[in-house]
Parts: C-alpha cells; sequence; structure tokens
C-alpha cells in the first residue's frame, strides 16, 4: 500500500512567533513535529528585511532550504526591493514572498504575479501564487498552488480570486489540447500540467466570505474541475478549525487558511489537520494527506 502525499500549509509571518522572536529553526522544527511532510507551503517568507520586527534581515529562504536536506526548494517573490546599502554584505535587495519545498519530485514551476488593482488609501502589497507539478503517490502528476492573497483591501482579494480561476482554467486547457513536441532540454520542452491540483496558503478571507464562494464555483467547461475545501471533504459541515487568533492576540479568533482541492482529487484525500498548538507564527498550520 502506498504512503499518502502529506503536504503542510503554513503562514509563518516572517518566522515571527506569538513572543515576538524571530526564529526559522523554530518554525523548521514545529512544522516537523506537526507532520511528516513531502510537501512544505510557507507564506510571508522573508530575505533581506530587517526592517521588518523581530528580524535582522535574515535569508529565511536560504536557511529554511539549508534545514530541509533532500527538498528541492522553490521561491515566488511578491515584494522585490532595493536595499539601503547593496554592499552591507547581506545582498542587494529585500524580497518577500512565498515558498514551496517538495522532496518528491518537482517537473516544473511557474510563479504568478496576481491582480494588483489600486486601492486608495489601503496599505497593500503585490501577491503572488507560485506553482509546481510533482509527481503523486499513484505516479500521475499533480499540480501544487501556494498563494497569499490581500488583506487590505477586498477589491484586490476579488480580483485575485478571479486570476486563480482563470490559471487553474488554463491549466486544464493544457491538459486537454496536446502542445507540439519540443526537442528535450530546450525550452520548449513538453511536459505535464494536469488539471488535478492542490491550492493552499492564506487566503485572507473567512469560511463564510464572497470571495470562498466565488473562488468554489462551478465552471462552465466540463474539463474544468471545481476547487472543493478539503477540509468540507473530509469533516463535513464541522466548522473549519481556526487557524488565526489562538495564540496571537492581535487577531480576532477565525479562519484564513485553507487546502482546496479539485473535485477529481476529493475522493482520495483521506485527513486534514490544524495544528493548534504551535506559537511560532501568527496562523497555525494545515497538513492535508492524499492518497
Amino acid at each position: 500500500m502506498r504512503s499518502p502525499l502529506v503536504l503542510t500549509s503554513w503562514n509563518v509571518q516572517w518566522c515571527r512567533g506569538a513572543d515576538g522572536a524571530v526564529d526559522v529553526a523554530r518554525v523548521l522544527r514545529d512544522a516537523r513535529a506537526f507532520a511528516d511532510f513531502d510537501v512544505l507551503c510557507l507564506q510571508e517568507v522573508a530575505v533581506g528585511f530587517d526592517g521588518l520586527p523581530g528580524s535582522a534581515g535574515e535569508d529565511q529562504f536560504g536557511e529554511l532550504a539549508a534545514g530541509l536536506p533532500g527538498f528541492e526548494a522553490h521561491l515566488a517573490i511578491g515584494t522585490d526591493l532595493p536595499r539601503a546599502d547593496p554592499h552591507d554584505g547581506r545582498g542587494p535587495r529585500r524580497r518577500f514572498g512565498n515558498a514551496l519545498f517538495s522532496r518528491r519530485p518537482v517537473r516544473q514551476v511557474w510563479r504568478h504575479a496576481l491582480p494588483w488593482p489600486p486601492d486608495a488609501g489601503t496599505s497593500t502589497m503585490q501577491r503572488v501564487a507560485l506553482e509546481a507539478v510533482i509527481d503523486a503517490p499513484d505516479g500521475a502528476p499533480l499540480r501544487v498552488i501556494t498563494t497569499h492573497l490581500e488583506y487590505g483591501s477586498r477589491a484586490q482579494r476579488v480580483a485575485q480570486v478571479e486570476r486563480l480561476r482563470a490559471l487553474h482554467a488554463e491549466a486544464c486547457a493544457h491538459a486537454v489540447v496536446p502542445r507540439a513536441d519540443g526537442d528535450a532540454g530546450e525550452p520548449f520542452e513538453v511536459t505535464p500540467r494536469p488539471a488535478r491540483a492542490l491550492l493552499c496558503g492564506d487566503f485572507n478571507f473567512a469560511p463564510d466570505a464572497p470571495e470562498r464562494a466565488a473562488l468554489l464555483a462551478p465552471f462552465d467547461a466540463a474539463h474544468v474541475p471545481a476547487w472543493c475545501d478539503a477540509w468540507t471533504v473530509v469533516h463535513g459541515p464541522a466548522p473549519h478549525a481556526p487557524t488565526v487568533g489562538l495564540h496571537d492576540r492581535r487577531w480576532p479568533l477565525g479562519t484564513w487558511d485553507f487546502v482546496f482541492v479539485t473535485a477529481d482529487l476529493a475522493d482520495r484525500v483521506v485527513g486534514i489537520d490544524v495544528d493548534a498548538t504551535t506559537t511560532a507564527s501568527d496562523h497555525q498550520p494545515l497538513s492535508v494527506r492524499v492518497e
């Protein structure tokens, strides 16, 4: 019997815990204690941002990658800014975004900038989605997308949800429309971009939000499977376990973090849990198991 794919998703708040301390090693230690993950998707990973509370400008992506031997490491940058002193030995740029680490083979990776329409008087930043095709337990390819939608602007979240749906429809079209063969080793080399997928991250909307309903709405095309909430697949109508506000009381108790799966993958989801104990971030990690 093959082992299920285990995916953990966590907004790590630049590795800053509820105690205010930035500790990359603690994040890795708590993530491993929670689940023996094959894929680790993290949001709010910082490189060179010494202006963030508790941070000394450490290269968190590099430290995380070094702490995960045997995993491929991929980063999607949303914010990319120069340092005041690019010659201080800590690199010329400050970067902030999402990371994906996989011990399963990664076939191809895409980095998508999400819409960022102006919203006057609101503090916002560029958001991204990181998409990778990995080998699933059954040997077939599987897309994994991790993202972090805007907190400060509902208008931007709405646009970002629409873009995620469009990217999903595009991938499903690639799955059914054959491309001309490209030579191996060249940029035109054909690699799979399958319809079935997992979408995870911090969506900054609640379970009853219109944005969630819009994301889960069916598609007109028969070849595009709808998104399903993995929590609902496993737990039915039971309320989603909270993912914010448990230990960092700056936030109200609620759920902003989700794992969604395509309908053609729903019957393979065998479990999903939230770690309510860790205090290594202001969010709690989720872990999903897919056969």
